[in-house]
């Protein structure tokens, strides 16, 4: 059985109870997590989080909060937030080490300033190290396993490396379960700084013209289907501005949902079913969600989220 008392006397970082999560994802929705807690550093996370798996307690790594819907009723059992506690990078040569919370953003601006190629196309994405892993993030053509070396995983309360061989990256897909990612090494290649710097500005200026990027959101609601954009099929639907209470399909981007100031987790789920359904029936093609939902239907994630 878990009680507040016991947590006080292994962790030193914040606790809330009845947490909402709204504060926390990008979306600005999202109900009560029962336990919210924001570690202090590498010892408090690696504490909690065996001492939530030998309790046998649901929990959730929740990293920046961009790919995921959490429900209007909240998280049951406990939110981790690892964004302070597993915040370092650094390198070794061309070997860069970052920790699971770690932004997207942090780690491109550190490579590019390395004159390190390779991860310039995340540029942009609002997620972690941890997240992005387990989802393998991509755009513009790469992807972040591309350059992986290792992975450093908590399982069942044992600290391991993990080689890239160990791990199956496929698109927004790998292989990580129940493992808690604390951190990824990388091998980049060098490159010509100013031309990387180059790349990386013009993506970003893509980015902000092509998605609402000005707006709650949570990024790329559905994966691409093989051959096609779920963002055309959606258009091609005539979904495009559909909205729902306060979600909106978004009016720059159509595989984006933007929350117009209120939207309310059932209100973004039911424009998916929306688009899951027409564009099924149009086009005989079933969209797959890139986003995690969390919270829903008493469901609780036990792995890692964006």
């Amino acid at each position: 059985m878990v009680s507040l008392e016991d947590i006080q006397k292994i962790f030193r970082g914040r606790i809330a109870l009845s947490e909402p999560l709204k504060e926390y994802t990008w979306f600005r929705i999202g109900g009560p997590a029962d336990y919210y807690l924001e570690p202090t550093d590498r010892e408090d996370v690696v504490n909690i989080v065996g001492y939530f798996q030998a309790q046998q307690f649901p929990f959730t790594i929740l990293g920046k909060g961009s790919n995921v819907l959490v429900s209007d009723d909240g998280i049951r059992g406990a939110v981790i937030n690892l964004g302070n506690a597993l915040s370092s990078v650094h390198a070794e040569g061309n070997r860069v080490y970052a920790d699971a919370g770690v932004t997207l953003v942090r780690f491109v601006d550190y490579c590019v300033q390395r004159g390190l190629k390779g991860v310039e196309m995340l540029a942009g994405i609002p997620g972690t190290i941890g997240g992005a892993l387990i989802m393998n993030a991509g755009a513009y053509g790469g992807e972040i396993s591309t350059h992986v070396a290792d992975v450093e995983v908590l399982r069942d309360g044992v600290l391991r490396f993990l080689k890239k061989s160990d791990i199956t990256f496929s698109y927004r897909k790998s292989s990580f379960r129940d493992e808690v990612i604390l951190g990824a090494g990388f091998d980049l290649p060098p490159g010509d700084r100013e031309e990387i710097v180059r790349i990386r500005k013009e993506l970003l200026l893509k980015r902000n013209r092509t998605q609402p990027t000005n707006m709650p959101n949570s990024g790329s609601m559905f994966k691409n289907p093989e051959g096609n954009f779920a963002a055309r099929l959606i258009e091609q639907a005539g979904l495009k501005g559909m909205r729902i209470g306060e979600a909106q399909i978004s009016e720059k981007h159509a595989n984006f949902m933007v929350n117009l100031g209120g939207a309310s987790a059932s209100n973004v789920l039911d424009l998916i079913r929306l688009a899951q359904k027409t564009v099924l029936e149009k086009f005989d093609i079933r969209l797959e969600l890139e986003v995690k939902l969390l919270g829903f239907n008493d469901q609780t994630s036990r792995g890692n989220a964006r």
